[in-house]
């Protein structure tokens, strides 16, 4: 498989020409990939308008993932979930339904900040069982879909969740083909799923449009992500897609990330994806020892390993420092969970080390402590209203009452505790606390 964006790079930077367009840093090392740093130059094509090497490109991408059409974002996974969002709402206007979405409470922040640009009007599924993972039913859906007062247009659902948790997606895509809708799906944390046997990618379950954070799980590049389009999608969308990530992206991309793309693509059509099947099992065995030793684990997702520490009697943020003393750097950490990722570049010593460390650990007394319940939602202001709104930041035990105007959480998780609109009441006030989020925006 060729890699058009790496090849035109590579052969501008041998021309040695005079560089007289940006970037200021004209190609001299300072860092080191400056020589390699280019903006749209004449033949360099144009993301988001692409019509010749990026295009070629994109298109060998969505050969490996089997998608009608793949799109590069060099801004992550959250420019692609905007670009979903904005598809969302063109589909409900040439369907002529309503710009409704029911998305699992445990979206990204990003999809409630895009959704308040957008003026979608969201109706949330799947309240727990706790603030990063929820599991909605597909009774609650059937019941939306039934009452045009709250039938969707698009269903948004996170899966694999932060924790390591999947979705059997194929039921849900079934229900929303059956009712006219778009199933979209925010696969950040799973690029690599597709390249399991059987594959586990959200394509291959019914999504009609999926992100992939292709820097999360794949050796590409923090910023390189993908925005695909299935077969199943609407093609009156396909030739939208660019438009709908223009809409909210940088006109200065990355070139550095682009190359990542591409260059990632001949290794998923060669021998990395036999890797990453090889990593699976060696993270299964490692989990496996881990529950022998009296570890609790959390979540499916076979490259993930999310702790459940208090039982052994520890809290996850606790093992995080101690795990940081041994120079093992964990990737997210809270009062309950601790999360360790895993790709086919940890080798098969770094999973040993991190296995002899957590079974060397003295088993302490359980920690019974648990969060706080989820909060009961009183939607006063929509999300677009109060996000849009002059705020004030205020201690949060001094919010009781006040409306929230700014999700107030930090990435990661990114997932809000409330919604922007929504009364703070005592128990996410409490929720606030236990996460240890200090202060809050609130509506003047």
């Amino acid at each position: 498989m060729n890699t058009p964006i790496c090849d035109f790079v590579r052969d501008y930077r041998e021309r040695e020409a005079l560089r007289l367009h940006m970037p200021g840093h004209k190609g001299r090392v300072l860092l080191g990939p400056e020589p390699m740093d280019i903006t749209e130059i004449p033949g360099a094509d144009v993301l988001y308008h692409a019509r010749g090497l990026i295009r070629e490109s994109e298109e060998n991408a969505a050969s490996l993932f089997g998608s009608a059409r793949t799109f590069y974002s060099a801004e992550g996974s959250s420019l692609c979930i905007r670009a979903m969002l904005q598809l969302s709402l063109l589909y409900a206007r040439l369907r002529g339904l309503p710009p409704r979405v029911a998305a699992g409470r445990n979206a990204h922040r990003v999809f409630l900040e895009a959704a308040a640009l957008l003026d979608l009007e969201l109706r949330w599924i799947g309240c727990g069982p706790s603030l990063l993972s929820c599991v909605p039913t597909l009774s609650e859906l059937e019941a939306l879909f039934s009452d045009p007062e709250s039938a969707p247009a698009a269903v948004y659902l996170t899966s694999p969740d932060y924790l390591g948790n999947c979705l059997d997606l194929a039921p849900y895509a079934e229900l929303c083909r059956r009712h006219g809708a778009l199933l979209l799906v925010d696969n950040a944390h799973g690029a690599y799923l597709k390249f399991l046997s059987p594959s586990k990618h959200p394509l291959d379950q019914g999504a009609d449009l999926c992100c992939d954070s292709a820097h999360k799980t794949l050796p590409v590049l923090t910023g390189g992500a993908w925005l695909h389009l299935s077969h199943s999608c609407p093609k009156e969308l396909l030739p939208m897609a660019e438009q709908a990530l223009a809409l909210f992206a940088s006109t200065s991309p990355s070139y550095l990330i682009l190359q990542s793309l591409d260059a990632v693509n001949p290794l998923l059509a060669g021998a990395y994806p036999g890797r990453i099947r090889e990593t699976a099992a060696k993270v299964e065995a490692l989990k496996a020892s881990l529950r022998t030793g009296g570890w609790t684990l959390y979540g499916q997702e076979p490259l993930k390993l999310c702790l459940l520490p208090k039982p052994f009697g520890y809290t996850g943020e606790d093992l995080a420092v101690l795990l940081q003393g041994a120079g093992i750097v964990a990737e997210f950490s809270d009062p309950d969970h601790l999360v360790l990722m895993f790709t086919p570049e940890n080798t098969e010593a770094e999973l040993r080390r991190l296995e002899s460390f957590l079974l060397s650990l003295p088993r302490l007394p359980a920690i019974q402590t648990t969060p706080p319940p989820l909060p009961t939602p009183q939607s006063v202001l929509s999300p677009r209203e109060a996000l849009l709104s002059p705020f004030e930041t205020l201690p949060a035990e001094r919010c009781l009452g006040r409306i929230l105007a700014t999700p107030c959480v930090g990435c990661p998780p990114a997932v809000p505790i409330a919604v922007c609109g929504e009364r703070l009441g005592t128990e996410a006030l409490a929720l606030f606390g236990y996460y240890g989020i200090e202060e809050l925006d609130v509506v003047l």
